[in-house]
């Protein structure tokens, strides 16, 4: 495993805490994510049909762990290229990741309109 702390030279600390404080944003995205899965599938009852119900709340709590995963590679990307010197790493999957966003918004709005 890479001990990152022992690659390169030790950047500014405000560098790496910016870059920490990205990571815990991302946690805290995940968690919101983990929450709406959770609460959709136990306080929502009327809302789908129990099979359906269940499928979104797995995707959302998959979703979750594949943003914290995420957030904790793009956190150790990062902290390297700033130990290394070099370019920050480019993100490509924030298009893919605020598609998915709106993809489960709309689903859940279909679900709540189809309820009433």
């Amino acid at each position: 495993m890479l001990k990152i702390a022992q690659t390169g030279e030790a950047p500014d600390y405000r560098f790496s805490l910016a870059n920490e404080r990205t990571l815990l944003a991302w946690i805290r995205t995940a968690l919101g994510f983990l929450a709406a899965g959770v609460g959709l599938d136990q306080l929502a009852p009327d809302l789908a049909t129990p099979q359906l119900r269940a499928g979104i709340s797995l995707l959302l709590c998959l979703f979750s762990a594949g943003l914290a995963v995420y957030g904790y590679i793009r956190w150790l990307r990062t902290e390297k290229a700033m130990r290394l010197r070099q370019d920050l790493p480019y993100t490509h999957s924030l298009q893919m990741i605020s598609l998915m966003m709106a993809a489960i918004a709309v689903a859940v709005m279909v679900l709540v309109f189809c309820a009433r």
